[in-house]
């Protein structure tokens, strides 16, 4: 299996809209996923962090996922749960309507440092997943554990669609990826899992994917990043140059990928961007301070007014 299967793309992780007592609206999430594969995305994940996957029922998310699979779209099926059996629910659902890829998140808040625990639990949802369903981990410290080289080719040697990582532990885990596990070989990629590090992960680690949060909102402007980030990679002078200002640019925007109200302020972004439906929280009482919601509205003020006058978007 080459890198070049779904997740060489750009792939928004999609939030969960709902109305104002918490229910999804799931015809409102095709909406939102076909608008982004029309942007230029190649897939989309769901139900992922940015979906909010502990605040809906499995059954909720289930029918998110076939609704997403059922309308055509490229689909890419989150495995975060509460234990593995239930993890394995979600691979063995993806695979029997027809997704096309896995994000495997690992154990957590049981045995969660345990490399003897986890490799179990990656195997189980892998196994359930299937041959012909390809898999990367979402690596991340804020799940309490990150793979490392040595489970990873356990794991790969066993399970074959076990492609890669999408790395969210910041440029120090890209690296490490990068260096140990995923260069030179064509079968396994790395995936940028965070915004601030789209320019590190393709132009310094041979990144040939990105999961994105910010650009679910703002899809552009994220796929001007990456195509700039992957002609840099190749050697272009001037795509670098213009990979690095747009960088700095969205820096703070970026940032909030990192954090832990990461939806409320990429909610509150799609409703600056015109998607109104996306004004209401799962629960209602997670809300942004008046203080962080001016703050986020100035930055969007700000990147956007220098957007409209920056001429690398042409490049």
């Amino acid at each position: 299996m080459s890198n070049q299967h779904i997740f060489s793309g750009t792939i928004p992780a999609l939030m969960t809209p709902c109305d104002a007592n918490g229910t999804p609206d799931f015809a409102e999430l095709v909406k939102t996923a076909k608008g982004l594969i029309e942007a230029g995305m190649d897939s989309v994940v769901y139900c992922g962090s940015m979906g909010d996957w502990p605040l809906l029922t499995d059954a909720e998310r289930m029918e998110g996922v076939k609704a997403l699979v059922d309308a055509g779209i490229k689909t890419i099926v989150g495995t975060g749960a509460q234990n593995t059996r239930i993890a394995v629910t979600h691979a063995t659902h993806a695979r029997e309507i027809g997704a096309h890829g896995l994000m495997v998140i690992p154990r957590v808040l049981s045995r969660g440092l345990s490399h003897a625990a986890q490799q179990n639990h990656f195997s189980a949802i892998l196994e359930a997943g299937g041959a012909d369903l390809p898999a990367v981990i979402y690596n991340s410290p804020h799940y309490g554990f990150e793979t490392k080289a040595e489970l990873f080719f356990k794991l790969h040697e066993k399970f074959p669609q076990l492609v890669g990582f999408k790395e969210f532990g910041g440029a120090e885990s890209l690296t490490y990826a990068a260096e140990h596990i995923t260069s030179g070989d064509n079968g396994l990629t790395l995936m940028v899992g965070v915004d601030t590090q789209a320019y590190h992960g393709f132009v310094n680690c041979g990144a040939v994917g990105a999961i994105t949060g910010v650009g679910t909102a703002m899809p552009s402007e994220i796929l001007k990043m990456v195509d700039l980030c992957k002609r840099a990679a190749k050697g272009d002078a001037k795509a670098r140059r213009y990979a690095l200002e747009l960088n700095e640019a969205m820096s703070v925007l970026c940032t909030f990928d990192e954090g832990t109200d990461l939806v409320l302020y990429y909610k509150r972004l799609m409703v600056l961007e015109g998607n109104s439906a996306y004004q209401h929280q799962i629960y209602s009482d997670d809300k942004l301070t008046p203080s962080q919601q001016a703050h986020l509205d100035f930055q969007h003020t700000l990147f956007k007014n220098w957007w409209n006058s920056w001429e690398g978007k042409n490049l």
